[in-house]
């Protein structure tokens, strides 16, 4: 990260967290954070960010609209921590970078307690607005506690924005139709 906070295209991964078939209709703003993760991932295809998705065993398969987007297999892990899957923090490492761009399910479990592990390995901004909880309490308790942890909360428009970095080039006129 620089020195600014703002995210940098050479140094960001996008993290998908469990966006499955038993989770997401449970979830309160569920379609929210569907559509924002829709964004995030659309921005990685236009800027050829890395983008790791996961898996909870035995919640069904990631949602087709989400996994449409996804360019390999999710992870399939038993782990609340994503770190705690040895798959998982192998492509981390791999990609060798050391932002990461935090979206999915459920925010106050798999998402806090990722991004909780991760932080001050990485610089880890969660997206707000594409995460998602069974209550929208639950929620709040997780950004608050991320937030209070040193780990940066900020919304899909603002990780998008940052990353494309100015307006008139071929990636900015990509995007548009997405943040409209």
């Amino acid at each position: 990260m620089r020195n600014n906070g703002i995210i940098g295209r050479e140094e960001a991964v996008l993290v998908v967290i469990d966006m499955q078939e038993k989770l997401v209709p449970a979830m309160a703003e569920g379609e929210q954070a569907v559509a924002n993760t829709r964004r995030l991932l659309g921005l990685a295809e236009v800027m050829g960010l890395p983008v790791i998705a996961t898996e909870q065993e035995r919640l069904g398969r990631t949602i087709p609209e989400i996994a449409e987007k996804l360019t390999g297999p999710a992870i399939p892990k038993t782990t609340f921590n994503c770190f705690l899957t040895e798959d998982f923090s192998a492509c981390v490492a791999k990609t060798g970078r050391n932002a990461l761009i935090i979206c999915g399910i459920e925010a106050h479990i798999c998402v806090a307690q990722t991004a909780l592990s991760a932080h001050p390995r990485f610089t880890v901004h969660v997206v707000a607005d594409a995460i998602a909880s069974r209550s929208t309490h639950n929620v709040s308790i997780a950004v608050e506690r991320m937030r209070s942890a040193g780990i940066t909360i900020t919304s899909a428009e603002m990780a998008i924005y940052e990353l494309l970095q100015r307006a008139g080039t071929a990636e900015f006129k990509a995007m548009l139709p997405l943040v409209k």
